[in-house]
């Protein structure tokens, strides 16, 4: 059965916009000619879609959004290239996403069940993961990466090119100018880790065990008395049978050498604060 669009007067669709089923387009709205809106989408009023633009079946977005405007790179020719936005995504207002460039991955990813709170900003060709939240203002910088099930405090900035990994807490009002290891929480101008997101891997059911095995692999890959290449390469001996563990070892021996956050002198092992375990 088709279900019926409803899009408002004053609103403007050019022609080659692909619209879903069941789309709502509110007052004021602007979809281009190289958009396509997915199932069940509702553009509340005063919403820019721009360029070659992908939002996902289930998808709300809120006054003043704006997705798919050219990225804020010189280097960018002016080239085709997109923004994908995946399902169940709650836009608030203001939000930016803008698409890659043509000298680089040339796509802006976006996955499902996002919440991107007012004025958070997703630059050119990051790559976003299932299940984030960005809390308000929060911003990536071009060529990001942010995994799966990552929090991202308010009024919080993340360097071009840095790496988040999945499950890590960022905090608010602060800066992040190297990579955030998986299930990490970190906070601060620059920022730094403060332990692992404890009360995130409960939520997501992780067997206590593994949160043991995983502070354990913590506290040895941030051994102060050694380089983190050594600690690295003891933890791949040490935690071989621990899915979680090896994530973060993973993490880090991915990329070569690269700038990592690391936890605070006054942080210790870590003040992840719930120690029950």
């Amino acid at each position: 059965m088709t279900i019926k669009n409803s899009i408002h007067p004053s609103s403007v669709v050019e022609e080659g916009a692909k619209i879903g089923q069941g789309v709502r387009i509110g007052p004021f709205c602007h979809i281009s000619a190289d958009a396509m809106i997915g199932d069940g989408v509702e553009l509340v009023s005063h919403v820019s879609v721009m360029g070659a633009t992908t939002i996902g079946a289930s998808t709300k977005v809120y006054p003043m959004a704006t997705l798919g405007a050219p990225p804020q790179n010189t280097k960018h020719k002016g080239g085709r290239t997109t923004l994908v936005i995946g399902a169940n995504c709650t836009i608030r207002e203001g939000v930016t996403m803008h698409v890659g460039t043509d000298t680089s991955r040339g796509e802006t990813t976006v996955g499902d069940n996002g919440n991107f709170l007012a004025y958070a900003h997703i630059a050119h060709d990051c790559v976003v993961g299932n299940n984030a939240t960005f809390a308000n203002g929060a911003t990536l910088g071009g060529h990001c990466e942010v995994g799966n099930n990552v929090y991202i405090g308010g009024l919080s900035a993340v360097h071009q090119f840095v790496r988040v990994g999945d499950n890590a807490f960022l905090g608010g009002c602060s800066a992040f100018v190297g990579d955030v290891i998986p299930y990490a929480i970190a906070v601060g101008n620059r920022a730094s880790l403060r332990g692992l997101n404890i009360i995130g891997l409960k939520r997501a059911g992780l067997p206590r065990a593994e949160i043991y095995l995983l502070r354990k692999a913590y506290r040895t890959i941030f051994d102060r008395s050694r380089t983190v290449a050594e600690n690295v390469e003891l933890a791949k001996a040490e935690f071989a049978s621990s899915p979680t563990a090896m994530k973060i070892i993973d993490f880090i021996s991915s990329r070569g050498k690269r700038h990592y956050a690391v936890p605070s002198l006054r942080g210790g092992d870590g003040d992840d604060v719930d120690d029950e375990d």
